[in-house]
């Protein structure tokens, strides 16, 4: 069954199976059709997210076990819903030593049945970097023990952690002062403990981004693939679930095989089941790149149409006049790209070193095996992989060593563009060998190109998401809407034409993709991007008031770096919640936690002024007790009432915004995805803010009547009802953009759509935040819309755009034909 409208829940201890089935009415009341879940299976005691996987073979008990989950899956089929659930074949957690396959590794190493299920190089022990100090030192402290007394003797790291010894080395132990047969127990191990500041240069096996806790698995392995998925399937045969959403599908060996793998095994499993799997991918699309139709997937998880979306909402004449306001404030480069070469080569020299060397490696032995590559140095190569992973413009490509996509062949040859600049003189065949062996057209031995192009795709992507979404975009604060997971600060606005053309592509290509607003990896939330999004219209009010702020805030901000001081700014105007007045000394304080959490995070993904390696207790400190100053001393009252003034003066267009996105996300081809609780505003900050308890005594109220309903809800509640009412309209219906004449053409994106004996007329409004300054309401006057007219497909004349946005930003009409 495909999903008709999907609601995502972040499940957790504090959250589980239960409670999810005690809402199964009000999301059938609302009108979603199927719950979207995080991981379900066996995460590490405590997990707040289910991604870090320990036990893919069972359900977590920690949210309700098998048991919890069938009755959940019951109650939703008794109302026609169903279940969706993320998976995750990229990674395992295998911290805490809850992971048995991990653990047998550890003990038995390369002869463990599991060592084929991690990506490690075996050519040396397993690197362990767990140690608070290098490992001497840490002997020395007696950090380092084994215990005795729990039955099967282990060691034990700073009394807490738990490491299995080989079974040969579990008798005769040392005595407990012997420090060199203690060493000698140590040097015998199929592991090697070390510091973990030592990870990113000397790492040996594959993690996931830079997190030593999360080991990447070899999916590719066809037993390591089945013993991963085996509950999945059984899921399905049984009826339990309708499909997944397979996470970080670009740290796979192989993306698209593995998906053609998945879809078969689907089919294979089906036992009767005519209906086939839905199945969806978290896939970042760079600019202008297209998910590819031979994977076999219904299409993305959501984030392109998050960037389309938000893109749209912006005015491009906001660009320009954003960006001096920053470039004033911070003293650096209003061009994205500069700040995204930076953080490439900052995070390829600091976090991927050891990654790099061995991918580095794998070309070297490869260009040995051939005459024509041969002469290349060691050297070379490090430079010219180093280079290109410097530019390159999507997570990865899909080459295998002996072919490669015809798609990719696009994205080479943008690279082989970009990288010219920095290629040293006389290296360019170097970097156009390793440009070959990634279309599969290069020299050598066929084994050997395989394991070196898999590095280097292995590679490339990790550095995108580390260096662009987790670096530089906690960097550069021209504009906070137009950096989220998955955007492109590069394309300021997005044009009306190209937003009807994206849709019509996903129409005719991926008709059921999935379309999200929010999700548990967004930095800001959907209704928070929307109110920055107004800063576009209106640049010269702003610079008005953040340079005000900035001057007359008057407490410790000597120390604060001009670029931090304007990105806090934005994040106070966007984060502002919508009933927090300027006299609200309670209200304010609990606002000032939430910001000083997200400013310490901010802060060291930045790492310009600080790091998760080396956070600067003085610099956060500083950061903290402006924020402090900020929102609760009487010396920036005024700050706080003109902050307050200015959230009521873009509130209308804020609105406008808001309403704008959530009807695009219910209309347009695809399958519309709700994170939980966002069926209100949602201004929420980057993780665990994002992923705070949600108040569904209050939505329920909402949605039966008993207390006022929010504008966003109440739109939520008629689109899924549209929804609903025309299935195959919304499933799979055509997507004609409506041309609007006009003087305030510019302003209003409108289309329709055909199928199964429905049309849908949409129209929404955008970019009018100088019009809605100060208003009321969240639509421009009639006047202000002169001669602006909506001309539908199949309509003989034309629609006054002021009587479609009488009542509101948004206008649909659902007929049945």
């Amino acid at each position: 069954m495909i999903p008709r409208a999907t609601y995502r829940f972040q499940f957790r201890r504090e959250f589980p199976f239960a409670r999810a089935e005690e809402l199964v009415p009000y999301l059938d009341r609302l009108g979603i059709s199927h719950i979207y879940a995080s991981p379900v299976t066996t995460a590490r005691s405590g997990s707040p997210h289910g991604y870090d996987v320990v036990d893919p073979t069972r359900i977590n008990p920690e949210l309700g076990g098998e048991a919890a989950l069938r009755s959940l899956v019951s109650a939703l089929k008794a109302r026609g819903m169903g279940l969706i659930i993320d998976i995750v074949p990229n990674h395992m957690g295998v911290a805490g030593g809850e992971n048995a396959w991990w653990n047998d590794v550890l003990a038995q190493g390369e002869a463990s049945p599991y060592a084929r299920f991690f990506d490690v190089d075996w050519s040396e022990p397993l690197l362990l970097p767990i140690l608070g100090s290098p490992l001497e030192q840490a002997l020395e402290e007696g950090a380092i023990t084994i215990d005795q007394a729990a039955g099967e003797p282990t060691l034990l790291l700073y009394g807490e952690h738990r490491i299995p010894l080989r079974p040969e080395d579990r008798a005769n132990l040392p005595a407990p002062d012997d420090r060199a047969g203690l060493t000698a127990v140590l040097e015998r191990q199929h592991y090697r403990l070390g510091w973990w500041r030592v990870a990113d240069d000397e790492l040996n096996w594959r993690r996931f981004f830079t997190i030593n806790d999360l080991a990447g698995l070899r999916i590719e392995d066809d037993t390591v693939f089945e013993a991963t998925h085996a509950l999945y399937f059984r899921l399905w045969r049984e009826g339990l679930i309708d499909g997944v959403r397979v996470d970080h599908v670009d740290g796979l060996t192989d993306p698209g095989a593995y998906c053609r793998k998945l879809r078969r095994r689907f089919e294979q499993e089906a036992q009767g089941r005519t209906d086939p799997a839905y199945i969806v991918v978290e896939k970042i699309l760079g600019p202008s790149e297209h998910l590819p139709a031979d994977w076999e997937v219904d299409g993305t998880s959501g984030y392109d149409f998050m960037e389309q979306a938000a893109a749209l909402l912006h005015d491009p004449a906001g660009e320009q006049p954003l960006g001096e306001i920053w470039r004033s404030f911070s003293g650096r480069a209003e061009d994205f790209a500069e700040e995204e070469l930076q953080a490439r080569q900052d995070m390829l020299s600091w976090a991927f070193s050891g990654q790099l060397e061995r991918c580095v490696d794998a070309f070297a032995v490869l260009a040995g095996s051939a005459a024509e590559t041969r002469a290349f140095s060691r050297a070379m190569l490090r430079r010219a992989i180093e280079r290109l992973l410097w530019v390159f413009p999507v997570y990865r490509t899909y080459g295998t060593g002996a072919d490669a996509p015809a798609s990719d062949a696009r994205i080479r040859q943008q690279v082989r563009e970009a990288v010219q600049p920095h290629i040293p003189p006389g290296e360019a065949p170097v970097v156009d060998s390793i440009l070959a062996w990634l279309a599969g057209e290069g020299p050598g031995e066929p084994t050997l190109a395989a394991e070196a192009v898999r590095r280097f795709q292995q590679l490339s992507a990790p550095v995108a998401a580390k260096a662009v979404e987790d670096t530089a975009f906690y960097r550069h604060g021209h504009l906070l809407s137009r950096m989220d997971v998955g955007f492109d600060p590069a394309c300021f606005a997005m044009g009306t034409k190209a937003f009807h053309r994206a849709c019509a592509e996903r129409g005719a290509h991926f008709p059921h993709a999935m379309l999200a607003t929010a999700t548990h990896d967004h930095k800001r939330g959907e209704d928070m991007r929307a109110r920055l999004a107004v800063l576009s219209a209106i640049p010269h009010i702003w610079r008005e008031r953040v340079t005000g702020w900035d001057s007359t805030a008057d407490g410790p901000s000597s120390g604060l770096t001009g670029a931090d001081r304007y990105i806090l700014y934005q994040t106070l105007f966007g984060a502002w919640p919508e009933r927090l007045e300027a006299e609200d000394r309670e209200g304010l304080g609990e606002f000032a936690r939430r910001l000083i959490a997200w400013q310490e995070k901010a802060l060291r993904e930045a790492k310009l002024r600080s790091s998760w390696e080396e956070p600067d207790a003085q610099y956060e400190g500083a950061a903290s007790a402006f924020i402090t100053h900020l929102l609760e001393s009487l010396a920036a009252a005024s700050v706080r009432a003109d902050l307050r003034q200015f959230v009521t003066e873009t509130r209308a267009a804020a609105t406008a915004n808001s309403l704008a996105q959530v009807a695009l996300r219910y209309t347009v081809p695809g399958v519309p995805d709700l994170y939980q609780g966002t069926e209100l505003p949602d201004l929420s900050l980057v993780d665990p803010d994002n992923r705070t308890p949600v108040d569904y005594t209050l939505r329920q109220a909402m949605l039966a009547g008993e207390t006022a309903k929010d504008a966003k809800l109440a739109l939520i509640e008629r689109l899924l009802a549209a929804r609903r009412d025309a299935p195959e309209l919304f499933g799979g219906g055509d997507y004609r953009p409506a041309r609007v004449t006009g003087e305030r053409a510019g302003h209003v994106l409108a289309f329709t759509r055909r199928g199964g004996g429905a049309e849908l007329r949409c129209a929404v409004l955008l970019r009018a935040g100088e019009a809605l300054h100060g208003a009321d309401q969240p639509v421009p006057s009639e006047d202000w819309w002169a001669d602006t007219a909506i001309v539908f497909e199949g309509d003989d004349g034309a629609s006054a755009a002021a009587e479609c946005f009488a009542e509101g930003p948004v206008f649909f009409s659902l007929q049945q034909q």
